[in-house]
């Protein structure tokens, strides 16, 4: 399907990968992601890729609608010794840092990381897409309008798909002119977009292959599932798979999941099903 240069180790794709979250933070939307000791962290890493993952991804500063966000100097201190860390008991780990910092960014891959994924597309720090250049790792580049403080503010679009793949045009324009060589896009569901939009989104999601590019799928337990359900995120494990298995049969390449085990699974029954 795709291959990634994640710092020399070159990914191969043959079938879609599953990305699982860690949340060094106090505060992110879904409680059973939160660790903030690094040897809970390197463990939950370790179960992580025992249970198929294919890339970590790491971030210090939680970006729920209405989050408070946290300086550079606090994010750092929360993610780059976990990063090392796993970097260092798990070798075989192929680490992404969740920032929309360029120095965190820049600081990150230095520890260990070999991928940037950057919920802004560079839009909040105008320096990102350079260093991502200059540090020559993949970057993941998603769609969203305002900052997650604002964002909600902004859910209005004549066309979501239409709007996301022309915000994605431009934006793979300014990667290659950076000198970005593997991006993915993540087309942001939840970020400025209403619960009717991110199911829109999802139904449109084999539009955004036009774009030549990996699409990763974000819908890991966010509130179009739990509000849809009436229930909450801490419930949303079984409308996560649903929703991950529509995003797969849409195109979807990466999963960014909180659960590992199950996404893996939702893929092997997926790929099953496409070679029967």
């Amino acid at each position: 399907m795709f291959t990634l240069n994640c710092k020399g180790r070159v990914i191969t794709a043959s079938r879609p990968l599953v990305m699982g979250i860690i949340n060094a933070t106090p505060d992110s939307f879904y409680e059973g992601s939160r660790l903030q000791e690094t040897d809970l962290i390197v463990q939950k890493a370790a179960q992580m890729l025992r249970d198929g993952a294919a890339i970590l991804d790491i971030g210090g500063q939680s970006t729920r609608p209405g989050s408070d966000a946290v300086s550079e100097s606090e994010e750092l201190e929360r993610i780059i010794g976990p990063i090392a860390a796993i970097h260092q008991q798990l070798p075989e780990a192929v680490i992404a840092v969740d920032t929309f910092h360029a120095n965190v960014a820049a600081a990150a891959v230095a520890a260990g990381a070999s991928m940037v994924n950057d919920i802004s597309g560079g839009e909040m720090d105008s320096a990102m897409l350079s260093t991502v250049g200059g540090l020559k790792v993949p970057y993941v580049c998603m769609h969203m309008k305002g900052t997650p403080q604002t964002m909600q503010q902004h859910s209005v679009y004549d066309d979501v798909a239409k709007e996301v793949i022309d915000y994605f045009i431009h934006k793979l324009d300014a990667c290659k002119k950076a000198g970005i060589h593997d991006v993915i896009i993540d087309p942001g569901f939840g970020f400025a977009k209403t619960i009717e939009q991110n199911f829109r989104l999802l139904k449109d999601l084999a539009l955004l292959k036009i774009l030549g590019k990996p699409i990763l799928a974000g819908l890991s337990r966010k509130g179009t599932i739990y509000k849809t359900l009436g229930v909450t995120a801490t419930d949303a494990l079984n409308g996560t798979s649903v929703l991950n298995t529509l995003a797969l049969h849409n195109g979807a390449a990466i999963l960014r999941v909180h659960d590992v085990k199950e996404a893996v699974e939702a893929v092997t029954l997926f790929c099953a099903y496409q070679d029967a």
